[in-house]
């Protein structure tokens, strides 16, 4: 039985004690010291772990003060505090083992927008696309561009004085600030401006900077990237002192901020992005093309992150713009123009093309060149180089994974190639994977080496290959922070700055913060302070996951896998991933909050020397007993954080590295109750399938009872189950007899007993179109068992059905499916049953095998011809368009077709997936998830809108009272 886990509590007295003061105050925000939301906030996308002793979420700059104000009180100056933003820094910047200031989730408001004098004012929390979203009908930007730019919020730019994408020329996000309203350690409230006001403290430093000027202008490179941390030389200026460009980039050690002014840009009106080809990624570093042109961005994928994209879904929609014919593309430049001059941009385009050309029979020269025609190439080509780490991650196997910890290096863009290739001789030495990236018109490259962080001998390679490449860096003129700040490599700071600039930065540490209670240990620790900077080493993530057995490491390898990249943090509603953190807001229910709880748990568990592989369930009366009992247990924290998920199964595909929630809660599910009772809507939910059948013969007296209100109320009152669906009957289907058959179709729960006339509509259509379909028995398919955990039992179901469907298979007759989520299961779930054979089986989705069938038997189908000129769209179920990359686009050319027009809809969860949406506690977050995008869309055309998902239509008939039609049934009418 799962044992009680209870971890040691960590929480400090003096921390208790101030958030007890903090509650009195007038603290508007929320505090949180549960194990699980302080585990959301111990990782990053970095290599290390903290956990803090609690997280709290300021609603506005008054609650920061208040929060700072108290812990400036003499009996809480050992309090510290570090600013979050959207947890995507590659350094631990963010880490903290004290209290962690998150304003990603109430202050992400925009304030105010001057579109005349080209500013906008927000909050902190507030993500980079989102401002640019509600920008874009002004004309205006923010121009740094960054890859996280979904989820990465102005507030960690600010702090990290965030650049990307056309720095050398745009510049870094510190020089596109106004003015900031920032809070001191002490709990005042002050604002900068690029010509900050006469302070003692501002007159301090500035005379600092004046004495030191000759020095600072050595130091501090003249490359496109210079150092980060302090911003010695920008702030140094003739006559005063511009504190942004001390505050930007200062991780949070001087300040927190509570607003900024933003300049913006005007958005151009033309952009040309020419992809460039070439052998290898020295030639691509070393390109000549560019002398005469000056593009905005030359940004270099090297040939290991091109052959891994061949390999991978995008690759589909880019292949006819990165393959070259008669000679392989090995690596390539993105080379984008952009301006308000359309002739002027052709004729740089032009120039690039023809210089291109000329050089083809040169050596190390580009071998080809592809225009993008439109907008849409021009982002899918963005989004591939955005994907970059992703590929890598993603496709490289064993127990390495790439890692940030020299990633982000910048030496002056003439010393680029000779740099990197002495940088990839002392990753080569180690026998490291990795591919290369990034910057070269910036001289900035990025590279994540692949290192298992569990392995001892690979930790200390961290430092062993950092010493190496400062020392390269060195020798180049470099800088070891081109774009993602110091954070854990703080202790370098004095390799390149020198003692007496790093005694300078310390003073100014100490004028801000002289009690180290601001992000502490990061770039700087004041003067008189006996704390040291952080360092290279740890704590590491690694050094608490190489406590996990390996057995359960291997079972739940996705949840152990995953690098806290933050993809699931995506802001836009439109995006699949992920609905639960999307409406709630809360890093727990999300990806990487679940994995990091999952983790722990695993961890706990090894402590206890507890074998998962060997657990066996409690009998009734011990769950019984468990279940009310009111000893603490961290297994109720993880319970919680999975019941949130709706299984959409979005982050399996869309997470950079595929982590697979809805596996892994399967199977904490089964453990879980092996120690507490399930509620009884668990077996009811779980054995729908078995239940209907039973339903269908007492349709009459099932649905009777389920339309009157006093049953619906007592459901969901006890069961805690809502608007349960009725069940419908048909006749069942006969097929005609002929010796011939062409495709077998499976049944379905919902399109069987839910919505019969779907499957009527199904056969029929593919009968007319000359297909004779055998329709097979239904069969439980195991689905809603595997949903909940009764994970033994549905291996029994899928061990059963793969023995069927192997028979059915020798037939060489396609076998088709209709519900998506259904089907899927199939080639899913079905193959982690059988992990060392191979299915034996294909169950395809009814669109992969009709596209297959009109591309390749048009002719002797039935289809009508001609053009109708009618147009429908389409809202697909969430499991289907990311686990199937190409359904939409079959569906659209299958209308075709037929002469008709298919406009996918981009579009989040609907807010139902299964049983989420029946399930009395989560019904406000299914209408509100109902209500971000799906709802707007059926305000405007509901009756040519087609849904492919049973758990759509279900949702849509019961919020809107509007009945999609399935794709299938749009088809059949036409015929």
């Amino acid at each position: 039985m799962l044992p009680r886990i209870a971890p040691k509590d960590t929480l400090k007295k003096i921390y208790l004690d101030y958030l007890s003061a903090l509650r009195a105050t007038a603290f508007k925000g929320e505090i949180h010291t549960d194990y699980a939301a302080r585990l959301s906030v111990a990782t990053d996308n970095s290599i290390y772990q903290v956990i803090p002793q609690a997280v709290i979420f300021p609603k506005d700059t008054n609650d920061i003060s208040a929060v700072l104000k108290l812990g400036h009180d003499k009996q809480f100056r050992e309090v510290t505090f570090s600013p979050r933003g959207g947890g995507t820094a590659t350094n631990g910047q963010s880490l903290s083992a004290g209290i962690i200031i998150d304003c990603s989730r109430y202050m992400r408001e925009i304030l105010e927008l001057n579109v005349v004098e080209k500013w906008v004012r927000v909050q902190p929390g507030v993500v980079l696309d989102q401002l640019n979203v509600y920008l874009k009908p002004h004309g205006v930007y923010f121009a740094p561009e960054i890859s996280p730019s979904n989820r990465a919020t102005l507030g960690g730019m600010i702090n990290t004085d965030a650049c990307g994408n056309g720095s050398k020329t745009i510049g870094r996000t510190s020089d596109h600030i106004a003015d900031l309203t920032y809070i001191l350690c002490d709990g005042d409230i002050l604002h900068s401006s690029e010509i900050d006001l006469d302070t003692q403290r501002n007159q301090t430093i500035q005379d600092l900077l004046q004495q030191h000027r000759d020095l600072i202008l050595e130091k501090f490179t003249h490359t496109p990237r210079t150092l980060g941390g302090y911003n010695l030389k920008k702030a140094l200026t003739d006559s005063n002192l511009n504190l942004n460009y001390l505050l930007c980039g200062s991780e949070g050690t001087l300040a927190v901020i509570g607003e900024c002014k933003l300049k913006l840009s005007i958005i151009p009106t033309y952009k040309k992005l020419v992809v460039v080809k070439y052998r290898n990624f020295d030639d691509a570093l070393r390109a000549h093309e560019f002398i005469n042109v000056d593009p905005l961005v030359i940004e270099a994928i090297d040939e290991k992150l091109i052959e891994l994209a061949r390999h991978d879904a995008i690759y589909l929609q880019i292949k006819d713009f990165i393959e070259n014919g008669y000679e392989k593309t090995g690596a390539i430049n993105l080379v984008e123009f952009i301006g308000d001059n359309e002739e002027d941009i052709n004729r740089s385009v032009d120039l690039l093309c023809k210089t291109i050309k000329d050089d083809f029979h040169q050596p190390n020269r580009a071998i080809g060149f592809y225009v993008a025609q439109n907008a849409a190439e021009i982002k899918l080509l963005w989004d591939l180089r955005k994907q970059s780490v992703g590929l890598i991650s993603k496709k490289t196997t064993g127990s390495r994974r790439p890692i940030p910890f020299v990633e982000d290096t910048a030496v002056p863009p003439e010393k680029l190639a000779d740099y990197i290739s002495e940088f990839k001789t002392i990753l080569d030495e180690y026998g490291l994977v990795y591919g290369m990236y990034g910057h070269v018109d910036a001289g900035c490259v990025h590279v994540r080496p692949a290192l298992d962080m569990k392995l001892t001998v690979d930790e200390k390679l961290i430092r062993e290959i950092s010493d190496k490449v400062v020392a390269l860096i060195k020798k180049f003129g470099g800088v070891l922070w081109g774009e993602h700040g110091q954070g854990y490599r703080s202790d370098y700071g004095v390799t390149f700055f020198g003692e007496t600039l790093h005694q300078v930065i310390r003073q100014i540490k100490t004028l801000f913060d002289p009690y180290n209670q601001l992000n502490p240990g990061k770039i700087a620790v004041p003067l008189q302070s006996n704390d040291s900077l952080v360092k290279l080493e740890g704590p590491m993530r690694g050094q608490f996951d190489k406590t996990i057995d390996p057995a359960s490491q291997k079972d739940f390898a996705t949840a152990v896998a995953c690098n806290g990249n933050g993809a699931c943090f995506n802001y836009a509603t439109q995006d699949t991933m992920c609905p639960s953190f999307k409406v709630t807001q809360d890093r727990v229910h999300s990806p990487k909050g679940r994995a990091g709880v999952v983790r722990e748990w695993l961890r706990q568990l090894s402590i206890k020397n507890f074998d998962l592989s060997a657990s066996y369930p409690a009998n009734f009366l011990l769950k019984l007993f468990n279940s009310v009992t009111t000893k603490k247990d961290f297994s109720h924290e993880v319970y919680a954080a999975m019941s949130g998920c709706l299984g959409c199964k979005a982050c399996a595909t869309q997470c950079p590295i595929n982590v697979d929630v809805p596996e892994f809660k399967s199977k904490f599910l089964s453990y879980y109750h092996g120690r507490y009772r399930r509620p009884l809507r668990d077996y009811l939910i779980a054995s729908v399938e078995q239940i209907a059948p039973m339903q269908a013969r007492f349709h009459r007296t099932v649905n009777w009872l389920f339309k009157r209100k006093l049953i619906r109320y007592l459901l969901a009152q006890t069961i805690k189950l809502v608007d349960l669906p009725l069940v419908s009957v048909s006749k069942p289907l006969v097929a005609k007899s002929t010796a011939t058959v062409n495709v077998i179709l499976l049944q379905d729960v919902f399109t069987t007993y839910l919505e019969p006339y779907i499957l009527l509509q199904v056969y029929d259509f593919l009968t007319q179109l000359g297909y004779s379909v055998r329709v097979v028995p239904f069969f439980e398919n195991g689905k809603p068992l595997h949903a909940k955990g009764f994970m033994q039992k549905f291996s029994s179901v899928a061990k059963k059905n793969i023995k069927h469907l192997r028979a059915l298979a020798k037939l060489n007759i396609p076998i088709i499916g209709i519900d998506p989520s259904v089907t899927l299961t199939y080639r899913d779930e079905y193959q982690k049953v059988v992990p060392n054979e191979t299915l034996g089986f294909s169950v395809k989705l009814l669109q992969e095998w009709l596209y297959e069938e009109i591309t390749k038997n048009a002719s002797t189908l039935r289809i009508p011809h001609g053009t109708k000129n009618r147009d429908y769209y389409l809202l697909s179920h969430c499991t289907e368009k990311t686990a199937c990359a190409e359904s939409e686009s079959q569906w659209k050319k299958i209308f075709a077709a037929f002469g008709l027009n298919l406009i996918p809809l981009s579009a989040g969860c609907c807010g139902m997936a299964g049983s989420y949406g029946h399930e009395a506690e989560h019904l406000e977050n299914s209408k509100k998830l109902f209500a971000m995008d799906w709802q707007r869309y059926l305000l405007e055309n509901p009756d040519k809108i087609l849904a492919t998902g049973y758990s759509c239509r279900s949702q849509t008939a019961r919020l809107m009272g509007i009945k999609l039609l399935h794709p299938a049934e749009v088809l059949k009418m036409n015929l």
